[in-house]
């Protein structure tokens, strides 16, 4: 066993919540470490890896805090603690203010609002390098380079494999380097290591009865450990069924050009989803990431279909970035086409009774504005509903894509980690996606995991940095 060290604070992982945690407390002259069990500077992670916008449920994080509010409120559905929210609508503009301070570009992406302020260069269409050099790569360089200058310690190849406590007080770590044992001393200990979406026992456990069904559409570089450990010193978790992630068309099981991009939300909530029936079973209005949830939830995630036409693949087929029309063809995906809908079931081996009438019912609900009367409910807030009438007819079948998990670690609004009756655990705190009780809900509201890493990592800073001076 090597001598013990020591820091004023530890940070477990090297992602945007641990990277802005760190050096904000080095710039508070703080000595803090970051432990990364990457082994290289160029480490995979899901912040590296990420499209790179900035927002705040969908809405660019430099709107006013009102707006901020109403769109989580209009997301959460009354899931989140209203402490949370208030510092979600307060800060997230002073947090990209001091990325940009720092040396990061953003840039306009398209006209939708949550991509107003995108990490620049934009990524790629296509390729498995599509962020070599772009927003979440140049991010982490950026701030690595910061972190040297502020003083700060990033220490690759170190996985922590416990935390250490004293009189119910987080004092420390133990952790794996270059396969030797370690032990950390720390004031402070911040769990910065993300979900646990690419633990399959917990995804199993918590969210998909059939977790290998699921694409990882991440990094696959968190495993919980951080949350687990929390959780064995008593910590309390909170929404641990809920994720962030997308739609993406099955093939993307055995073909790596098809994730994470392109995703199949826009196609779903314009069209139809159907399963093995013929028939609908979810309100599609809801979006891409409540779809995606729902169908890791279901006993068959591999049974559900999209149906859409030709005006539905030659509109909100081409929105976005990366889009599903033309690259879901061009990078190998299964995308049938039928002059009419029985030669379409057909294709698909569906009862062609069926799917006809569950597309009559739809495009007269649509017609008549009265989708909100079809079983199950269809929402038009947030989505438009589009008839389905035009050949030549589309289908593709569907799988759900997991980007990170909404639960994990019941904080405060300091990044505090609780116990289960809501006190604080000394010395521990949790930010960015290894946390829980923002996100989630019962419409799986979804808030931007890039925006909740800056702010709870700034959060974690500022109340450290004041019990250290």
């Amino acid at each position: 066993m090597t001598p013990t060290q020591h820091y004023e604070t530890l940070i477990i992982g090297g992602g945007i919540a641990g990277l802005v945690c760190g050096l904000r407390l080095a710039e508070k002259g703080v000595k803090t470490a970051i432990l990364e069990k990457g082994e290289t500077d160029r480490y995979l992670c899901n912040s590296r890896i990420c499209g790179g916008a900035f927002h705040v449920s969908y809405r660019d994080v430099m709107e006013p805090p009102d707006v901020l509010m109403t769109a989580m409120k209009n997301k959460t559905q009354g899931f989140s603690r209203q402490s949370f929210l208030d510092v979600m609508a307060n800060e997230p503009g002073k947090v990209v203010n001091w990325l940009k301070s720092k040396g990061l570009r953003f840039i306009r992406v398209g006209d939708a609002p949550h991509r107003r302020t995108t990490l620049a260069p934009p990524i790629a269409q296509k390729g498995r390098d599509y962020w070599h050099g772009r927003g979440g790569d140049i991010m982490l360089r950026t701030l690595h380079a910061e972190l040297k200058k502020a003083g700060a310690t990033l220490v690759l190849g170190t996985r922590v494999t416990g935390l250490r406590m004293a009189g119910g007080a987080c004092v420390g770590v133990d952790a794996e380097q270059q396969g030797q044992h370690v032990s950390i001393d720390a004031r402070n200990v911040v769990i910065c290591d993300g979900g646990f979406q690419a633990n399959l026992d917990l995804l199993k456990q918590h969210i998909a009865p059939s977790p290998k069904q699921i694409r990882q559409r991440n990094a696959q570089t968190a495993k919980g450990d951080g949350m687990t450990m929390a959780q064995q010193v008593g910590a309390k978790l909170v929404g641990m069924n809920r994720f962030y992630g997308h739609v993406l068309i099955q093939d993307a099981l055995t073909n790596d050009d098809l994730w994470p991009f392109p995703m199949l939300d826009e196609i779903c909530c314009a069209g139809v989803m159907v399963d093995t029936s013929g028939k609908r079973f979810v309100d599609e209005g809801l979006g891409g990431v409540y779809l995606a949830n729902f169908i890791a939830g279901m006993q068959d995630p591999l049974s559900t279909i999209a149906i859409f036409d030709h005006p539905i693949w030659d509109g909100p087929a081409k929105e976005f970035i990366t889009p599903a029309n033309p690259l879901l063809v061009s990078n190998g995906g299964t995308v049938l086409k039928a002059n009419t809908i029985t030669e379409l079931a057909q294709k698909l081996n569906l009862p062609a009774g069926a799917l006809e009438q569950t597309l009559q019912q739809h495009n007269a609900a649509v017609d008549a504005g009265t989708t909100a009367q079809l079983t199950p409910a269809r929402s038009v807030t947030s989505h438009k509903a589009w008839p389905i009438r035009t050949a030549p007819f589309y289908a593709a079948r569907l799988c759900a894509g997991i980007t990170y998990t909404m639960g994990g670690i019941a904080i405060n609004t300091h990044a505090q980690a609780l116990h289960e009756d809501g006190s604080v655990i000394e010395g521990l705190y949790a930010v960015g996606a290894a946390t829980g009780g923002l996100e989630g809900g019962p419409k799986i509201g979804y808030v931007g995991g890039l925006a909740k890493g800056g702010i709870t990592g700034m959060a974690a800073a500022t109340h450290v940095a004041g019990k250290s001076g």
